[in-house]
């Protein structure tokens, strides 16, 4: 059966699942045979998956947070031109962040004038919007303990919580904005419950 070829973005600070949620929505997908591919940012292609390695490595905590804002938006670039302008409408897009990250995290996080990442990103995006995007949101204050379960930490699970409560809180304001386009997720809730709710939303959206 046809399905229509949607763009979905999972947003969400570190810890709160949505790495996990999209793997999860792929893998049910792909199970029922859809169409489907699934992009990480920063990242999702070769050149991309570089830069992510430069911007993840703690060794460059020393970073001015201009220069890390460039590296993302060069890496979504180069994701653009070689993933989106390949799959766009072709099959259904799954991705691990996209621009909302680069506000959330850039502007209401390190304090980048917001019209300096609006202005590079809408020359970068053009017309790939997403059409639905999913945000995890969790208690900042126990994120710790989740981040603590990874085999390995990278720059951005070092940050102090006051950082990824700034980051939460600006997520949170770029959703209630785009209310028909969002959908907020509490990731204290159950694993199940929630993926059931990522789940029936996106059946709503692929059906014709």
């Amino acid at each position: 059966m046809s399905k229509k070829k949607v763009f979905i973005v999972f947003e969400g600070i570190e810890g709160s699942g949505k790495t996990l949620h999209s793997k999860r929505l792929f893998q049910n997908l792909k199970k029922n045979n859809i169409s489907t591919i699934r992009i990480r940012e920063p990242g999702g292609s070769a050149k991309s998956e570089k830069i992510r390695k430069l911007i993840l490595n703690e060794k460059n905590n020393n970073l001015h947070p201009l220069t890390d804002t460039l590296l993302y938006l060069s890496a979504r670039n180069e994701n653009i031109q070689t993933n989106f302008k390949k799959f766009y409408r072709k099959k259904i897009i799954i991705c691990d962040r996209f621009s909302d990250s680069t506000i959330a995290y850039q502007h209401y996080g390190m304090g980048i004038k917001r019209k300096i990442i609006s202005l590079v990103n809408k020359e970068i995006i053009e017309k790939y919007k997403p059409d639905f995007t999913f945000l995890m949101v969790v208690n900042v204050n126990k994120i710790r303990s989740r981040l603590n379960k990874r085999k390995k930490l990278n720059r951005y699970d070092k940050f102090n919580l006051n950082f990824y409560k700034k980051v939460q809180k600006g997520f949170i304001k770029i959703a209630k904005n785009n209310k028909s386009k969002y959908m907020i997720i509490n990731s204290n809730n159950d694993f199940k419950d929630n993926h059931n709710l990522v789940k029936e939303k996106v059946k709503k959206l692929i059906s014709k």
